[in-house]
This record gives C-alpha cells, structure tokens and sequence, in this order.
C-alpha cells in the first residue's frame, strides 16, 4: 500500500512539475516542429530516462544535501552557469537568418542523446525530488529500501514522460507554421533560461543568508 502511494505521488508530482513550459519539454516541441514526432518521442524517452536516474540520486543524496549548504550552494551556481550560457546560444540561434526547415521522417539517436543531454544540464530536478522524498518519509528521515527507491525512479520517469508525449502531441497540431514559431521558441528559449538565472541566484543568495 505505502509502495504504492509512494508511485502515485511521485508520478503525479512529476508530471505535473514538467507542465510548466521548461528547457525539457520546449526542446521536445522544437524537436517535433523541426524533425517530426518520432524523433520528439525519442528526446522525451531520453529525457525521461535522465530523469529516472536524478530520482535515484535525489534519494541517496537527499539527507547530504540537505544538511549540507555549500552543496547545495555548489549545485545553485552550477545550473546558473550552465542556464546562462544556454541563453546565450538560444538569442545567438534565434538571430540567425531564417533558413527552411527540414523535417525528417526517420528517428535517430542523436534526438535520443539530445534528450539525454539536455535532461542531463537541468538540474533543478535533483532538488525537487529530494523534497518530494523527504515528504514521503513520515519519519523525516530517508529510509527507502531497494523497491522503493526503483518504483520512486519509475514513477518519476513515467510521469515525466507522459507529460512530455502530450507537448509532442499538442504541437504536432500546428505544423504548418514550423518556421515561424521555431524562430519565437528560440527567443523564448532564452528568456526562460535567464528566469531560470535569475531564479537560481535568488536561490543562492537566499541560501547564502540562511548561513
């Protein structure tokens, strides 16, 4: 019973974390728009697996970071860096002089990769699972065993994905007009990464003063 109120809350928990338009799920619609939906599935199913694994380590390193702020502050710094600089590429895409879109009908593993990799410099899930484990545990403490800490993996990746098919789906719809939106994603691409800056800094000053 408990496993399985652990899968629920953490799958919808997940799912609804990435509904919020985000660096994940807005690469998946780029994708879409740009090589068409099995190459979308495949940076969702990338992302997802990424996912299941930052759910992992959210729980064997909940309680370490925690209780342990220069971690937490190393971890706030690094995502501000990665953030900043991916701004940076999205504004430089975004200028560049609008070419025709190709939109391939084969899927590849590099979609599969580039969902990984993006899943992979978005860090802000490891803190937000670590939450989500610490509120499970009526103790307050992080006693999982083995099933559970792969069933809140699974449950985490699961949800994620499921999100992540309704944006391929959703944007399928409005095809036709590939060129200009991908053009408008690159700009919004960016401003969100400076949100997701600003944010971050916020956050290390915030942690900054606790100290």
């Amino acid at each position: 019973m408990e496993t399985t109120k652990l899968f629920l809350v953490t799958f919808f928990a997940s799912l609804v974390g990435v509904i919020p338009p985000g660096l994940i799920n807005m690469t998946v619609a780029k994708t879409c728009l740009e090589r068409g939906k099995k190459n979308g599935i495949l940076v969702a199913v990338g992302a997802s697996a990424v996912v299941f694994i930052q759910a992992l380590l959210a729980i064997l390193l909940a309680k370490y970071i925690f209780f342990n702020p220069y971690v937490k502050n190393m971890l706030l710094r690094t995502g501000a860096v990665i953030f900043f600089l991916m701004a940076i590429y999205f504004f430089v895409k975004a200028k560049q002089r609008k070419t025709k879109i190709k939109v391939y009908k084969h899927a590849g593993s590099r979609s599969l990769f580039k969902g990984m990799m993006m899943s992979i410099v978005n860090v802000l899930p490891i803190p937000y699972f670590c939450t989500i484990a610490a509120a499970m545990s009526v103790s307050g403490k992080i006693q999982y065993d083995a099933l559970r800490i792969i069933v809140f993996g699974i449950a985490a990746g699961t949800g994620t994905f499921v999100t992540l098919y309704f944006y391929v789906l959703s944007f399928l719809k409005i095809e036709k007009k590939t060129a200009s939106i991908t053009k408008y994603s690159n700009y919004f691409m960016g401003i969100l990464m400076l949100v997701l800056v600003m944010l971050t800094l916020a956050r290390i000053i915030y942690t900054w003063d606790e100290g």
